[in-house]
């Protein structure tokens, strides 16, 4: 199982540097915003699932390695995961927020 730390650990590193600057607002009118690091993070996992679906394709043809199909799948396996974990989260602090008396 591949689990690439590194851009894991460049994404938290990335939303502090967002968070810690002074702009605020003024970062997600230039783009750096919340919005643009999910997508950025959501285009990280569509490419998961791509290099896994094309790694499947070689192996029914019988040209692709075993050990790198197994390790795409499974990085696109639990990058799929963690997606469903955060969306999961959204929608319980959501409806966290709904319930709340004001």
């Amino acid at each position: 199982m591949t689990i690439n730390v590194a851009a894991g650990a460049a994404a938290y590193a990335n939303a502090a540097k967002t968070l810690a600057s002074p702009q605020g607002a003024a970062a997600t009118a230039e783009g750096n915003g919340f919005g643009d690091m999910l997508k950025s993070a959501l285009n990280g996992v569509i490419g998961d699932q791509q290099k896994g679906e094309i790694a499947s394709m070689q192996a029914a043809a019988g040209t692709g390695d075993l050990n790198s199909v197994v390790a795409a799948v499974t990085n696109a396996d639990v990058s799929l995961q963690t997606v469903v974990a955060v969306r999961d989260k959204v929608i319980s602090a959501y409806q966290e927020i709904l319930h709340m008396t004001v």
